[in-house]
């Protein structure tokens, strides 16, 4: 430790407590990676805040310092983005935790950045509402990490992004600048709306601290189905025929190519499929509409039409919560891949009518350069989100590096997007003009510079070297 930083450690101390300021072995293993499992790394310490003033008072101190913070949250990510350096100091927003209030009349929830997402979920069901936001780490993510890295998760068809689902943030600034905008209209036309700088920042331009979330009336009739598809066209034309009739109730429409679908199948001892052959592509789909009376007839009707219409190979509709579970058991196999598979993780965004022949594309690749490679294709149609996972055990002595070029190379004429809805971080950082121009990434730097003149937020994330 230098003489600085053992000045400025004493000076956040002072400020915060000593134990708020942890150090050394003090230090829990949480702090050090996450979820990408990337090489765990001790921070010069990690701040522990438990108001928006002493994330204030911290951050002034380490400004004055020209000392780098680096905001964190839950530690849910897989773009490395919330992971700090040794010379870092790390911000841990877990005691700035709770929901402060739900506006029944403005169907709004504000909550401070360092709620478990279920946490608010449970809360706002509680008071009757739906908090429409859902991932499969809501027990473990934040929602200051899902604001700040613009989650999606599987009901963006239905709901959008974080983004669409919040109305204010309060922010503090690189300087300590408390930057509140609590704002619960909807209709609130007065300049430039600053929120929007900050949800998707990854905490490179201010640390959120609080945040006003819209509700909305509880979908209470949920139904769910499971079906086999010709292929990619057939489950495009399926989601167009579902939109159709049900509109904004279609909840969910999340597909699965053969390979991944039978990895989902067999994590459960004894599983077997639900179906009797093996099929080109599955699709699940939720049905979730506001009448609790729906009995889910007019979604089973869709389907039998549709299977009459040869529009569709199979289904199988889930008659109780159980087996509605264990169809969304298979979706949501990705939680097993850090355990089972030594996963490389892509999350890219096309044109919906482009996603199938970019997975052909990508798989042909793939295996062209490492013949017998092993990788999973699954994603979001309904909001033009795919998902590749490669296992990096069949194709060893490979860097990941190599293999994120493969792809990145392939999703360039597509226009796509290198990240939906996980973040940039570091992983993804130096791909990052492969969807954005020369023009966009000065403006960037140029808000960067703005708002962090001394580059102390985040250091070395999302932004190009």
């Amino acid at each position: 430790m230098t003489p600085d930083s053992a000045a400025v450690l004493a000076a956040l101390r002072a400020a915060l407590g000593d134990d708020a300021v942890r150090t050394g072995d003090a230090i829990g293993a949480r702090a050090l990676t996450d979820w990408t499992r990337m090489t765990p790394t001790r921070p010069a310490a990690v701040l522990m805040p438990a108001t928006t003033e002493q994330v204030a008072r911290a951050l002034a101190i380490c400004h004055d310092a020209h000392q780098p913070v680096v905001p964190q949250g839950g530690m849910t990510g897989l773009a490395g983005g919330a992971i700090a350096r040794a010379s870092d100091i790390a911000m841990s927003l877990e005691r700035l935790a709770g929901v402060e209030e739900i506006d029944t009349a403005s169907a709004t929830m504000t909550v401070r950045a360092g709620t478990l997402l279920e946490t608010a979920q449970q809360a706002a069901s509680e008071a009757g509402f739906e908090l429409a936001l859902d991932l499969g780490a809501r027990g473990s993510c934040q929602i200051g990490g899902n604001l700040a890295t613009n989650a999606g998760g599987n009901r963006v068809i239905q709901s959008g992004t974080a983004r669409d689902q919040t109305l204010g943030l309060e922010v503090v600034l690189a300087d300590g600048t408390v930057l509140s905008s609590l704002n619960k209209m909807v209709k609130n036309n007065t300049g430039y709306d600053l929120k929007h700088l900050f949800i998707g920042s990854e905490g490179t331009l201010g640390v959120i601290t609080r945040a006003v979330l819209k509700l909305a009336p509880p979908r209470r009739a949920r139904h769910t189905a499971l079906v086999a598809l010709d292929g990619y066209e057939a489950a495009v034309a399926l989601l167009n025929t579902m939109r159709a009739r049900f509109g904004n109730d279609v909840g969910a429409f999340e597909i699965m190519w053969p390979d991944f679908f039978d990895f989902g199948v067999s994590l459960t001892p004894g599983a077997r499929s639900p179906f009797d052959a093996r099929h080109p592509m599955y699709a699940l789909i939720e049905h979730a509409g506001l009448d609790p009376e729906d009995r889910g007839v007019a979604f089973s009707d869709v389907l039998m039409q549709a299977l009459e219409a040869g529009a569709l190979r199979d289904a199988v509709i889930a008659q109780s919560l159980a087996e509605t579970r264990a169809l969304w058991a298979i979706r949501e196999a990705t939680a097993e891949f850090p355990s089972r598979l030594e996963p490389v993780n892509f999350d890219v965004s096309l044109p919906i009518g482009a996603i199938g022949r970019f997975a052909d594309a990508c798989r042909a690749r793939f295996e062209q350069c490492w013949p017998g490679q092993v990788s999973y294709y699954f994603g979001h149609i309904g909001d033009s989100n795919l998902h590749v996972t490669v296992d990096g055990r069949s194709v060893p002595g490979v860097p990941h590096d190599v293999i994120d070029r493969e792809l990145y190379a392939l999703l360039a004429p597509y226009a796509g997007s290198i990240s939906a809805e996980h973040g940039i971080g570091v992983l993804k950082r130096d791909f990052l003009p492969v969807s954005r121009s020369a023009a966009e990434l000065a403006t960037m730097r140029a808000i960067k510079q703005a708002l962090d003149p001394r580059g102390i937020l985040n250091p070395g994330k999302l932004l190009p070297v």
